[in-house]
């Protein structure tokens, strides 16, 4: 073992004195029982931060906790999946603020100190009166062993519910760290269309959880990709309770570094484990950009190859098109020379200096043949680099994504539409 971290079980429970509900409301499918509304609860007061999409089209529960976080430390998040409640105008925020408010009441706490998060088809209303009629059951449902729960309430597309949880020794204290999150499609960096919920109950300051939350997203969740898409809805959410009582933790000190290292550990396990089940991916890849001139150069280079239709389709097909590699490092926007660039599947060298490296193309083929690999980019121009994880494109994932027609035919016998 690598880290100093004991994987634990529980998810988002793993965390002491946080709870846990997940109910079936039919959302998507009133014949379905399928979990699709979800609540994370903690009974201590907590600090909390949350990251959302870049996308300027924005989804009503967005925009709702983006205000209740900066008003108020959130207590509470409940979330539903099968529609987005997103590009649902005025009655879109009526829904959001009403599953908010009404959690809050039954909680008894703030309607601010409850974040709310939807994931699914974009475009339609909530069917509010099969959400609204179970807040009471859902409530009533709270437990500290529900965290599998949540994690299969927040999935859409995705194949397989992901959690991670661990513990590990601070100061003399036991820490916990557990989340849950869902993705399989709509994922690019700058977030993507994926949820995230974490707890903790280590005791932080405020600047300290803030600065940790914003470093780890950056390097993770802000680090894969399946599609290119940036979805309307991307909610990355912690809260931290101090129910482990353990010395208050405080920005820029070692104890807020080693806090830090975990988190990001904890957040680098679940955006993998979100590429992994990418919709109707086949393949796993890392790829790495270094010796760029700038940080922003190797960010560029990365983006551009890993979001490339052709590299992608040609990872699908298993096939070393160092080619395609190159000629998205072309269009990427950075400082490169061509003649410099040198180019790796695995430590096997496919390009050298821009030209054709001295690998045999069979090898190259049995390196991308296999599920997970790693491509190596250096521009040979400085010192800079950048990793992003990637996936391939695969036709059935164009299958699996040609319609939606089949909700919208739901929604207009519902009266939506």
């Amino acid at each position: 073992m690598d880290h100093p971290y004991t994987r634990i079980k529980g998810g988002v429970c793993a965390s002491k004195e946080f709870l846990t509900s997940a109910v079936s409301c039919g959302i998507k499918n009133p014949e379905s029982d399928r979990l699709d509304l979800s609540l994370i609860y903690s009974k201590r007061d907590c600090l909390s931060v949350g990251m959302f999409t870049q996308n300027k089209v924005k989804a009503a529960p967005v925009r709702v906790s983006q205000n209740h976080l900066r008003a108020n430390p959130i207590r509470a998040i409940i979330s539903n999946s099968g529609n987005a409640n997103a590009c649902t105008g005025p009655n879109g925020l009526k829904d959001a603020r009403n599953m908010a408010s009404e959690t809050a009441k039954l909680l008894k706490i703030k309607q601010r100190e409850v974040a709310v998060c939807s994931t699914g088809v974009i475009g339609l209303p909530l069917p509010m009166a099969r959400v609204a009629s179970k807040y009471e059951l859902l409530i009533a449902g709270l437990g500290p062993k529900n965290g599998n729960d949540v994690a299969k309430a927040i999935i859409t597309s995705d194949t397989h519910e992901k959690e991670f949880a661990i513990s590990f020794d601070l100061d003399g204290t036991r820490i916990r760290i557990g989340g849950c999150a869902k993705g399989a499609g709509m994922i690019n960096p700058n977030m993507a269309t994926m949820l995230c919920f974490i707890t903790t109950d280590a005791n932080l300051s405020s600047s300290c959880l803030n600065r940790a939350v914003k470093d780890a997203v950056e390097n993770t969740f802000n680090r894969i990709t399946i599609d290119g898409d940036t979805s309307t809805n991307d909610s990355v959410i912690v809260m931290a309770n101090g129910a482990a009582e353990n010395k208050r933790i405080t920005r820029g000190t070692k104890s807020c570094r080693i806090f830090a290292h975990a988190l990001e550990f904890v957040m680098s396990k679940l955006a993998k484990a979100i590429v992994r089940d990418g919709e109707r991916v086949t393949k796993f890849v890392t790829l790495e950009v270094k010796g760029a001139r700038t940080a922003m150069d190797a960010k560029k280079v990365a983006q551009a190859v890993a979001n490339s239709s052709l590299v992608k389709s040609s990872w699908n097909g298993e096939d070393p098109n160092w080619g395609r590699i190159i000629h998205a490092v072309g269009y990427a926007g950075a400082s490169i020379r061509e003649e410099l660039i040198d180019i790796y599947y695995e430590s096997k060298s496919a390009c050298e200096g821009g030209i054709q490296g001295p690998t045999n193309p069979e090898v190259l083929r049995s390196i991308v043949s296999k599920a997970d690999f790693k491509i190596t980019i250096d521009l040979n121009l400085g010192s800079a680099k950048h990793t992003i994880y990637a996936s391939d494109l695969s036709p059935e994932y164009v299958e699996f994504n040609r319609s939606e027609y089949a909700y919208w035919k739901q929604a207009k016998k519902d009266g939506l539409v």
